[in-house]
């Protein structure tokens, strides 16, 4: 009986001593990772802070851009963090690692319209083909913008709807922006009889075209004659006009040249007009 007490304390002692050295050990390995994810944490945010505040100075970066390359250094610091702290306890990183490896990959596969949306915000936000309160128009969206993300593009159509874009469908398709350059042209037609004197209904025109101020004087407003029938001849008035201007003095000039001329005006072909 002896014998075995002796046994069972010798053992008790070794076991405490054992764990002693065991809490010696961890205690440091815990104290380290604890500092290591505060230093990381306050360190993701500094970076962060870095880069959004270089990027929001680089000419042509925008907001929305800036904060998603800002979020991914933040994020990827932490990670980076997450594994060091796994291999202080002897966990193997590597697999950790070649774990997120696959895991992001098959995020990505499954992903791959969103992920296809991202690059485009991407694309459009570095390239700027739009930009905020442009009226566009695509074979399949036509509005003003009021928001481009990183996923969609928030449009406000002519009738007062509201419209959302993947951004995959607006990089992948020709964009016709009417609102980018600053003045527009505009051609009206009118028919001219022949009992009518040519150079007199050209000079009218054009008079009417010079008392609008919203027109512009270079290029000067010209007229032509676009074509000619078996007892008429078909005008062309061609004036250029501020584009934010273009909606309002194109109606007007229908207006009065309508006005004038006593007829039916004709267009040559439709154009496209921005949202009042």
């Amino acid at each position: 009986m002896e014998q075995q007490a002796t046994d069972i304390i010798v053992a008790s002692r070794a076991a405490v001593t054992q764990a002693s050295a065991l809490a010696v050990q961890y205690s440091f390995s815990i104290l380290g990772a604890l500092l290591l994810l505060v230093l990381g944490w306050f360190l993701s945010r500094l970076l962060h802070r870095w880069a959004l505040s270089g990027l929001s100075h680089v000419r042509g970066i925008d907001m929305t851009l800036a904060h998603f390359f800002a979020n991914i250094l933040r994020y990827a610091v932490l990670v980076l963090v997450f594994v060091t702290v796994l291999g202080q306890f002897g966990v193997q990183t590597a697999s950790i690692i070649a774990a997120l490896g696959a895991a992001g990959l098959a995020i990505g596969l499954a992903l791959q319209g969103t992920l296809q949306n991202i690059a485009a915000g991407i694309m459009l936000l570095v390239l700027r083909p739009f930009r905020v309160g442009e009226y566009i128009e695509t074979k399949d969206v036509t509005g003003t913008i009021t928001e481009v993300g990183l996923f969609a593009t928030e449009l406000r159509t002519s009738d007062g709807l509201y419209r959302l874009a993947p951004n995959s469908t607006l990089w992948n398709t020709p964009v016709t922006n009417y609102s980018r350059e600053r003045t527009r042209k505009h051609d009206l037609q009118v028919t001219v009889p022949d009992s009518r004197d040519i150079d007199d209904e050209i000079d009218r025109l054009l008079d009417i075209a010079r008392e609008d101020p919203t027109i512009e004087s270079v290029p000067a407003p010209q007229v032509f004659v676009d074509s000619l029938g078996d007892s008429s001849a078909t005008l062309t008035l061609r004036y250029w006009v501020s584009t934010p201007q273009w909606f309002k003095t194109t109606r007007d000039m229908n207006r009065r040249v309508r006005i004038a001329f006593g007829q039916n005006l004709a267009e040559p072909e439709p154009q496209a007009a921005p949202a009042e």
